[in-house]
């Protein structure tokens, strides 16, 4: 070997040396800049009494602080996704910081409802730039295949604990605080995720340019805003209301079309090729039902607690801890042990089986239930099973994905959860609702009516919960996928 040679292989040495710290720190960033995204799609919760009595609103339209949020952002993550792909992840990751922490001091800031409901809506466009920018840049950062597992096992334990985190964050803020510092807490962790992305993360743009999809951004975008605004307006209206039925008729005919226009045209917004793998339809499934489910137990268990056990906002939010625990434990148990050995089939159907039958305990609760009997046991059997299934599918569903369709993949989980989380939303307030005239109707008293409403919604999600792991059984292949497999010993010379 020449001494050139010699050399080159040393500054080689190096700079592998460099990268092998820097992206760790990278994940840190990205995990930061996550958090920010998915707490603050309950961190709002706790504060709406507050920000109501502040802001004078009416309770009809307190809603469209949540749906405002879960509007824009579901309905545009696919263009979002394209962009992160077209003109480059770091640039698009970094507006999107930059946006969402404008949008929270405006939040923040705020007057008057429309400025909030604004505000609100504005932080859900650029979380729609974020979201599938950050999920890609962890995919392209993370080649080698354990590492993969073992930041996906962080990156998706953050995603399936931050509504938990947003509740006790929102109730500590709220508290002690005041209620538009849920909106300006944002800005901390929008400072860390601006300065430390651009300190570190390595700009990339696509090698070539294809000509943006129009029409299918239009059909995308516009079906799913009719979609989600539909759902948003079920709890208000009803589903057989026109503002109900109609906007979902109108989305499911958009996005039909959509499906429709993939197929035939040149450069397509989402290539079919990406939801027709069975592993990863697998997947996307899984985090449509978790998502859809894991609703009852942020919005429904906080009334019991607040109501029936006397808890303070943050009480509440501390008795989430447990279900974060476990949750992460299950998460890290899933990618770094069990998803490389096994794979994903008895993994993911295992883990939403597990999750249904904690949310199945929730549904026993009785208006004398105490929290250590009652709620504690379904929170840690449940939070388990989110962790195995969350973090898996996450792995899955980006898994194979060529760098070119990083952006748009990670922006199609995003979207998936979003639709997840807005049926789940629509879908179990109806069902407790019609429980608690039910149960009106059989001469229960107020408070034993609501934790009736409370253990019908629980029931039915555990129902949802089993019958997505069977499907999701059936689904995903077996054995280990070769993306998946864990990366043998380097061997240096």
């Amino acid at each position: 070997m020449t001494l050139s040679d010699s050399l080159e292989t040393q500054a080689a040495g190096g700079r592998a040396d460099a990268t092998d710290g820097k992206r760790w720190w990278i994940l840190a960033i990205i995990a930061i800049a996550q958090v920010m995204v998915i707490l603050d799609a309950t961190v709002v919760n706790i504060a709406l009494p507050s920000a109501q009595k502040d802001l004078g609103f009416s309770d009809t339209q307190q809603q469209w602080l949540i749906t405002g949020y879960a509007l824009s952002f579901g309905s545009l993550l696919l263009i979002g996704g394209r962009v992160a792909d077209l003109f480059g992840r770091k640039i698009t990751f970094l507006v999107g910081v930059a946006g969402f922490a404008l949008a929270s001091a405006v939040g923040g800031a705020a007057n008057s409802f429309g400025m909030l409901v604004a505000a609100r809506v504005g932080q859900g466009v650029f979380a729609a730039l974020l979201a599938p920018a950050a999920l890609s840049l962890l995919t392209t950062t993370f080649t080698d295949p354990k590492e993969r597992s073992k930041a996906f096992g962080i990156f998706g334990a953050i995603s399936g604990a931050g509504g938990a985190i947003g509740l006790l964050l929102g109730g500590v803020l709220t508290e002690y605080l005041d209620w538009r510092w849920c909106m300006f807490v944002n800005l901390i962790f929008a400072a860390v995720g601006l300065f430390g992305g651009a300190a570190l993360l390595s700009g990339s743009t696509a090698e070539n340019r294809p000509k943006l999809d129009l029409i299918g951004v239009v059909a995308a975008t516009g079906g799913m805003f009719a979609l989600v605004y539909g759902l948003g307006n079920v709890p208000t209206y009803d589903w057989g209301a026109p503002e109900s039925w109609g906007f979902l008729t109108a989305g499911a005919v958009l996005l039909v079309f959509f499906v429709y226009w993939q197929q035939r045209v040149e450069h397509p917004l989402l290539p079919l090729r990406i939801l027709l793998h069975r592993n990863r339809g697998g997947s996307f499934l899984s985090i449509f039902v978790l998502c859809a489910g894991m609703f009852v137990i942020f919005l429904f268990l906080t009334f019991f607690m607040q109501q029936n056990l006397a808890f303070s906002p943050v009480a509440s939010g501390v008795g989430f801890l447990p279900m974060i625990g476990t949750l992460m434990v299950g998460a890290t148990v899933a990618t770094t042990v069990l998803l490389p050995k096994v794979g994903p089939r008895p993994l993911v159907p295992t883990g939403m089986i597990l999750a249904g039958a904690g949310i199945g305990l929730l549904g026993l609760l009785e208006p004398t239930s105490t929290y250590a009997s009652g709620v504690l046991p379904g929170l840690l059997v449940s939070g388990f099973g989110i962790g195995l299934t969350m973090a898996s599918a996450m792995n899955v569903g980006i898994a194979g994905v060529e760098e070119h369709d990083a952006g748009v993949a990670s922006a199609a989980i995003n979207a998936v959860q979003q639709i997840g989380g807005s049926i789940g939303t629509a879908l179990f307030s109806t069902i407790a609702s019609s429980a608690a005239v039910a149960a009106m109707s059989e001469g229960k008293e107020l408070a034993a009516a609501k934790v009736a409403s409370y253990s019908a919604a629980f029931t039915w999600s555990a129902i949802l919960f089993a019958v997505g792991g069977v499907l999701c059984a059936f689904i995903l292949r077996p054995g280990v996928p070769e993306e998946l497999k864990t990366a043998g010993p380097s061997v240096h010379m």
